[in-house]
C-alpha cells in the first residue's frame, strides 16, 4: 500500500493545507431528565475528516472525495493526517492528472 497526504489550496491565504486530527472526537450523552456522565472518543475516518475542510478549501469537500475514491481510499494516518490509501504506483499517477485535470494546483497530493 502507498499513503500519499492530500492537500487542498487554503482559500485565504492560498498555500496547500491539510487538516491533522489532533484528538479524537469527544462525544457526550445528554437526556431530557438527567445528566449522563458517559463520554465516548470517536476518531474520524478519512472522508470525515476531508469534510471538514468546508469553507477551509477552495475546493468543496465534497466535489475532492468524488474524484479520490475513484483511484483510492481516505484514510486517516497514523499521526492524524488526511491521507489517500493507493494499491500500487499507477493508482497514484493516475489521481494526480485527474486532480491536476479536474481541479487544476487547487488540490494535491504529496509524501
Amino acid at each position: 500500500m502507498i499513503r500519499l497526504r492530500l492537500f487542498g489550496r487554503c482559500r485565504i491565504y492560498h498555500d496547500p493545507v491539510t487538516p491533522v486530527l489532533r484528538a479524537p472526537a469527544r462525544v457526550g450523552w445528554e437526556a431530557w431528565f438527567r445528566k449522563i456522565d458517559l463520554i465516548t472518543p470517536q476518531m474520524l475516518k478519512g472522508e470525515e475528516l476531508l469534510s471538514r475542510t468546508r469553507g477551509w478549501w477552495t475546493i468543496g469537500p465534497v466535489e475532492v472525495a468524488e474524484v479520490v475514491k475513484k483511484h483510492g481510499r481516505l484514510v486517516v494516518g497514523d499521526e492524524g493526517e488526511l491521507m489517500v490509501e493507493f494499491p500500487d504506483e499507477k493508482a497514484t499517477e493516475s489521481l494526480a492528472v485527474a486532480l491536476a485535470e479536474r481541479f487544476g494546483d487547487q488540490v494535491l497530493i504529496a509524501p
